[in-house]
């Protein structure tokens, strides 16, 4: 069963088997966590959720609000993590690990005031199954209509929470087959501009947390969950072609972003900074923009977004914007309603050769000026990909536009501090 192979390796990972580059990445990861959520703790989804669910009772860091019960926590912060569409992602997997994974394992870890050594192993391994479930899921998950990160980073979140707990093998397997019946999470949140979608990261962080809490009192799931008669693949997937590697640390894979929008439309996005990078001109001098990209990309094409959720799911707006603003910060999602004249002068459509490489998530933009002339980027990756990764340096930049006012020195006791306590390394960095 591959829920018993699963528990098997989440059980028998610890820190002394992580690699320094999985380490590094894991500590980068977490970084770009705190970052995006603290900023998130901010925003209205994330205060609207504070006002109607409160904290609860407890020593569990509610980052940017206190401290809170440990489910309460976990929810709360996945929330925060996932609300501003800046958080990391997984090409192959079509998910948000961390969004899910880190809540779990930082609720988990600090009510046992564990070492960050721990905490991090069980963010390995958390990261492990979240996109070893989507690798197995995807394609035909998706295009039922869930959303991934809702639905297997349960699983991920489940594993991450059974880590740092010390579960055995057993009952890591009661762990994931009771994160596999809570898997929940609908791409219809997520198209229509609610906030739905930031919801399927904190109930996924919650729900694997719960499932390690109570795997661990003995309560019971199926270890046939995944593959059996009427698990999870046979409800919500396909018939997958493969079975994707276990134990190779996907981590390594995951992609950091830039642009506070769905990452289908950032290749667009870049294409169009290399353009401005290029070419001096301003949004009134344009005559039409043609962006040529793959089907998915393509159908993010609402050119009238009613919310600002909405507009992290539009193309046209969105690259409307950088090309009138020359960046997309958070603060500029606000500006739909300016932008819709430049957003009018923008076509897209599906390039058949880019669909055959959409599992690149390529685009093409081309920019026709009203003087004639005529300029044109593509990319065939966006930035932030593991073949092109950021850096601590630019997650520590990306930080602090985030957080204006921030000391991004505290951030500095990440590095080296694996026997410190996490709970006193959270007080540090977020007091």
């Amino acid at each position: 069963m591959m829920t018993g192979r699963l528990a098997e390796f989440v059980s028998s990972l610890s820190y002394r088997d992580l690699p320094p580059e999985i380490l590094e990445r894991a500590e980068i990861c977490f970084l770009d966590f705190l970052g995006v959520s603290l900023r998130g703790s901010g925003e209205r989804s994330g205060l609207l959720a504070l006002r109607a669910l409160g904290t609860g009772q407890g020593n569990s860091t509610v980052i940017g609000h206190g401290r809170g019960s440990d489910e309460r926590a976990a929810l709360l912060n996945g929330i925060f993590a996932h609300n501003l569409d800046l958080d990391d992602g997984h090409r192959g997997a079509q998910l948000h690990p961390g969004a899910c994974v880190i809540p779990a394992a930082l609720a988990a870890a600090e009510a046992l005031d564990a070492e960050f050594r721990e905490f991090i192993a069980g963010l390995v391994a958390g990261y492990e199954v979240a996109i070893f479930m989507g690798l197995l899921a995807n394609p035909g998950h998706r295009k039922r209509g869930f959303h991934t990160t809702g639905t297997c980073g349960t699983f991920g979140a489940a594993a991450a929470a059974a880590s740092v707990m010390g579960l055995d093998c057993e009952e890591t397997v009661n762990a994931l087959g009771l994160a596999g019946t809570q898997a929940a999470g609908l791409l219809e949140s997520d198209h229509a501009g609610s906030m739905g979608k930031h919801l399927h990261a904190g109930r996924a962080a919650q729900s694997g947390l719960i499932s390690a809490k109570l795997a661990l009192e003995g309560f019971t799931g199926a270890e046939s969950i995944i593959e059996g008669k009427e698990g999870f693949l046979n409800a919500m997937c396909q018939p997958p072609s493969e079975v994707p590697e276990t134990g190779v640390f996907h981590i390594g894979d995951v992609y950091l972003k830039r642009y506070p929008v769905c990452r289908h439309l950032h290749s667009t996005l870049d294409c169009a900074l290399e353009i401005l990078g290029m070419t001096r001109f301003s949004a009134s001098d344009i005559d039409e923009v043609l962006v040529e990209t793959y089907e998915i990309a393509a159908e993010h094409d609402s050119y009238s977004p009613k919310t600002v959720e909405a507009v992290r799911q539009s193309l046209p707006v969105s690259l409307a914007i950088i090309l009138e603003k020359g960046d997309l910060r958070v603060e500029d999602l606000e500006m739909a309603p300016d932008v819709r004249e430049t957003a009018s002068k923008i076509r897209i459509m599906v390039d058949p050769e880019m669909q055959e490489m959409k599992n690149r998530r390529p685009a093409r933009v081309t920019v026709r000026l009203r003087d004639g002339s005529v300029h044109t980027a593509f990319r065939e990756l966006p930035s932030g990909e593991p073949e092109d990764p950021y850096t601590r340096e630019d997650i520590l930049e990306k930080f602090k536009l985030l957080n204006p006012g921030y000391r991004t020195d505290k951030l500095d006791i990440l590095r080296g501090a694996w026997s410190e306590s996490i709970s006193e390394i959270i007080s540090e960095v977020l007091d």
